[in-house]
Parts: C-alpha cells; structure tokens; sequence
C-alpha cells in the first residue's frame, strides 16, 4: 500500500469515527444500534446452498456439476462464487449501496466476502473490482464494486489492484438485457487489462451481483490475457 492511499485510508477511518459520534451505527436490516449488519441479520440471509454450477455458480435442482449453458459453452473463468441469493434483505442491501449511496454498507459487505473467500479457499494475490464506465461512475459518484474490492482485500491482507482493469465502452446496464446471450454480446472485448498488474499473479475480480457471469467472463479473458495465471469471480449475491 503506498503512502497516499495509506494516509487516505487513516483519513476514512476519522471521518468515519466522527460521524459514528453524531449518528451511531444501526443495522440496516433490523435497525438495532451498533452495527451495519448485525449478527442476527447475518445468519438470517439467503445462502447460496448447493447444489449450483460450479462454473457459473447458477443454483441446480439436482447434483450436477454444471449447468447446461456451462456444459455446451464453458466459461474461460476458473469459477464464480457468491454467498447469498439476490432476494430479500440481500437484494435490499444491494440496492441500497448501489442505487441509494448507502456507501457505509461497504465495509460490513465486504468483511463478508473476505470471510467467504477464505472460507471458499479462494486463492488470489490480488483483488480486482468490476470497472464502471466514467461516464457511469461520474453519475453515480462512486463505483460499488471498488468499495467492496477495498474493504474485502482489508480484510484478506489481500492488495487491491484497483487500475488493473479497464471499461473501453460504454455498456447498457446488464440488468435490462433480456437472456445471456445478449448480455454477453453487450460486454464482449468492454475491457482491457493492465499487464503489468495482473501478469503472473492469481486475480480475485469482485462485483456485487453474478446474473448470467457475463461481465465476470469479460472481465476474466481480459485479465487472462494481460497474462493472470488464474481468474475468480466473487460477488455478494447470484440471481437464481
């Protein structure tokens, strides 16, 4: 970690200490003091239990070990992996950070995709966040998946590697394309990798959502590329 992002991040850590005296923190599930997300919440959030894809991480009606879109076009990603389905409180949670600015549920989000990954043995030298477009992160004021990229390699003692990727084009947002095949024609050749972050080294690229793996898959032949020895995918949450 350099000087300035070290300084920085001291920075955070006061302002945010400063804002804990004037308004303590709730859950954001339950609304009882003390935390973002409280312990009770979290053991009651929508696992993603098996069996699902091992690829695509889809959720299976029975044990198999990919899924048919997986078995007829495999993924070049090592694999996806979320901890939670995209329903109710984790949905809620989801929004709320990316639409709302709810940017104080980085932390405890990311502390739980540290703690899954780790459990999960997902190896990495380096965490990469899901670049948005600067058009789209201009709108928005921030990007989502870096804050969660930052807090979960705090919390890994994994360094983030936050330029590593590039989004080269504008994209429409994956949530209004209609099936996988056209959200994997929107995100074809959208990135590019820098080599000299990424070569050698096994990548941990991180978002906050997994629909179809088509921005992951993107993501992860760019990084392949640009010479990454091995690709994850990590999100929060994974449409069923």
């Amino acid at each position: 970690m350099s000087v300035t992002e070290s300084i920085s991040r001291s920075a955070a850590r006061m302002a945010e200490a400063a804002l804990d005296l004037v308004f303590p923190k709730r859950c954001y599930v339950c609304g009882r003091d003390g935390r973002y997300l409280c312990d009770a919440c979290r053991q009651e959030l929508p696992s993603l239990h098996r069996p699902f894809c091992l690829l695509c991480a889809q959720p299976l009606q029975r044990a198999l070990p990919y899924c048919r879109r997986c078995q007829e076009q495999p993924l070049h990603i090592d694999g996806i992996r979320s901890p939670y389905l995209m329903e109710g409180p984790v949905r809620n949670m989801v929004h709320a950070l990316k639409y709302n600015g709810v940017r104080s549920l980085a932390q405890p989000v990311g502390d739980l995709l540290a703690q899954f990954a780790l459990q999960e043995q997902l190896k990495a030298d380096v965490v990469v966040p899901v670049p948005l477009h600067h058009r789209k992160e201009r709108e928005r004021g921030y990007n989502q998946s870096l804050l969660l990229a930052r807090a979960c390699s705090a919390s890994m003692g994994v360094p983030v590697a936050d330029d590593a990727l590039r989004r080269l084009r504008y994209t429409p947002p994956q949530a209004r394309s209609a099936d996988s095949e056209e959200r994997r024609a929107n995100v074809s050749n959208a990135f590019a990798a820098e080599t000299t972050l990424v070569r050698g080294k096994r990548v941990l690229v991180l978002d906050d959502v997994c629909t179809t793996g088509a921005t992951l898959e993107a993501c992860a032949i760019a990084l392949r590329d640009a010479g990454g020895t091995s690709v994850w995918g990590l999100t929060l949450a994974r449409e069923a």
